[in-house]
């Protein structure tokens, strides 16, 4: 290297100390222009459908404005990365071909870190098309979870002419929370899912938080008949209630220009779930308001008037309500109200109230101090049903993790999964009637060929070969005031054990050891249901990559496991039973 070499190197080494002027041409039509510490231009003049940004999730918070032709076109957060790339993540341009396209960065500095300089701007990349990284140690079988990016609650879920939709609370730019987005998948047979693109952005009125969607086969709304109507929570500076119309089978939806609908005096007024009342012919919708829920009603979908409160004195108020839904069983309501914390396990999870609607106001039928969980698992939550489910069928979905711990569960390119679907339904118990969660009937298209085995205290493979997804059906005898447990191990020792406690009347799920824990101090735990299992008894478990799903006759327990290698033996206390196994596949 000459003298003049060197010289260039240093004047370029300290202006980019000093994070300002100096210009890289990345690739080609790809600059970055670093104008300040915290400042950068990426200038894209053509070439490429997507800009594939490099992720780190330590890396400080980027805010991102997109400008076309000096217009702005949209804005968001992306933690860019410095030290590391953990993965990439797409940045559409599809919709700005033949534009000057122009990425205004700004940075927010993080534990000392956060100059525009220390960005791995070499990262970036240009291209025609994206596929997320490869398969992922914990990515599920037969759960639906993004393809890459962090999802939480599912939202908006509607069928239509024989298609199941699927919207969820969406972040495309990280496996963080952060740009909620409506993102969306559909499926057929509520087992193979495809997810396609997003269906509504956020916008000047906030981001796009939980929501519902109809479909509005008498055209009330003026939208089009057969139009799919979404409502949902516009999260700006306060929360307010928007609309969205599709009149393509929702694939594209178009925002309502008298966008807010609903707007109330509350810090925490989300998630609206809309429903057809067909005693009053009108269009009602429940809202999660702080600690209680509130009706509404429209005639046309569009325009609302406030009806009724619940829930000020009754069920749990450890936490925020959340996630409301309204739907009819047989002769009676069931209120569906998620929490946040104060689930029976610790966290987030799912209450519920029978009782009645009578178009204007839901009343319960039992006293204010009961309160029923949904699921008494630590990972289930944001359960909500799909509108105009086929057959009458009341089918739900819930979001399969814990607000506790849910950022830092050891998956990378994606964060979350979804339960199985679930079909509802009203039971007695004693005096009481009880919500029965059940596995949708469409879960046993995904059975392989059954092993029948017996269970008793040596441990047993349940397969030749691992497999990570699978259904287990065990029939057994439950001795009077005794116990009866069954564990899930592999060969690395890690295990989850099942216990029913005949004196108790309980069940529970022991995953202490069940693999990873140490992400957060809250994870290894035992999750407790009240049950009133006695002589025979049938227990459905569905396992995959990343979570256990126990099925009992009056309890279900959701919880996420992450085992080194999947369980691949089963054993007992002593109690000997019988077990059908089903390996599971699309």
């Amino acid at each position: 290297m000459n003298i003049l070499e060197r010289l260039v190197g240093a004047v370029a080494m300290i202006a980019s100390l000093l994070g300002g002027g100096i210009t890289k041409a990345l690739a080609q039509d790809v600059r970055v222009e670093t104008l300040s510490e915290r400042h950068a231009l990426v200038r894209v003049d053509g070439g490429g459908r997507y800009l594939l940004l490099p992720v780190q999730e330590s890396a400080p918070e980027a805010t991102v404005n997109v400008l076309a032709d000096t217009r702005k076109e949209r804005d968001f957060t992306v933690r860019l990365a410095m030290d590391k790339v953990d993965y990439l993540v797409p940045l559409d341009l599809g919709g700005l071909a033949g534009r000057k396209v122009i990425l205004d960065i700004n940075l927010r500095p993080r534990e000392g870190r956060g100059t525009a300089a220390q960005i791995d701007w070499k990262a970036l990349k240009l291209s025609d098309v994206f596929e997320p990284e490869g398969h992922e140690t914990y990515r599920p079988l037969y759960h639906f979870a993004p393809d890459y990016g962090w999802m939480n609650d599912p939202n908006g879920m509607v069928y239509k002419d024989g298609e199941w939709h699927l919207f969820f609370q969406y972040n495309p730019f990280g496996s963080q929370w952060g740009n909620m987005t409506w993102g969306h998948a559909v499926t057929r047979d509520l087992v193979s899912w495809k997810q396609i693109d997003n269906a509504i952005e956020p916008d000047p009125l906030g981001a796009i938080f939980s929501g519902s969607a109809v479909e509005d086969k008498e055209n009330v709304s003026g939208f089009g008949a057969g139009a799919i109507v979404a409502m949902f929570t516009s999260a700006g500076q306060s929360q307010t209630q928007s609309i969205a119309y599709s009149v393509d089978g929702g694939r594209t939806f178009t925002k309502y220009a008298g966008n807010p609908v609903i707007v109330y005096d509350a810090p925490d007024f989300r998630d609206p779930k809309m429903f057809l009342d067909k005693g009053t012919g009108q269009w009602k919708v429940v809202i999660a308001a702080g600690q209680e829920v509130q009706f509404w009603t429209s005639k046309n979908l569009r325009e609302w008037s406030y009806e009724s409160s619940f829930g000020r004195t009754y069920g749990s108020h450890a936490g925020v309500w959340e996630c409301p839904d309204l739907v009819r069983i047989g002769d009676k309501d069931v209120l569906i109200v998620n929490i946040n914390p104060g689930g029976p396990a610790g966290g987030s999870a799912t209450q519920y109230f029978v009782g009645k609607f009578d178009g204007h106001a839901f009343r319960p039928d039992e006293a204010p101090e009961v309160t029923r969980w949904m699921d008494h698992g630590k990972d289930h939550y944001a359960t909500v049903t799909w509108s105009g489910a086929p057959d009458g069928r009341v089918v739900a979905l819930a979001w399969m993790s814990n607000w506790e711990y849910a950022g830092a569960v050891p998956t990378k390119v994606f964060r979350s999964a979804n339960s199985i679907p679930r079909d509802l339904s009203l039971v007695k118990s004693g005096n009481e009637t009880i919500l029965k969660s059940s596995p949708s009937p469409e879960m046993e298209a995904l059975r392989g060929t059954p092993v029948r085995k017996k269970v008793s205290k040596s441990p047993m493979a349940l397969f030749a070969e691992p497999h990570q997804a699978y259904e287990l059906v065990i029939r057994f005898n439950i001795p009077k005031g005794k116990e009866a447990s069954f564990t899930l191990r592999n060969d690395e020792g890690e295990k989850v054990e099942m216990t029913f406690d005949g004196a108790a009347g309980e069940f529970s799920m022991d995953r202490r050891a069940s693999g990873e824990t140490g992400f957060s101090k809250t994870f290894p735990t035992v999750t407790k249901a009240p049950t009133n299992a006695e002589g025979k008894t049938e227990l459905r478990l569905f396992v995959d990559a990343a979570s256990v799903e126990a099925f009992g006759e009056d309890f279900v327990m959701t919880n996420l496991v992450f085992p080194s290698t999947p369980y691949n033996r089963i054993y007992s206390n002593g109690v000997k039973a019988d077990i059908t196994i089903y390996p599971l596949a699309k």
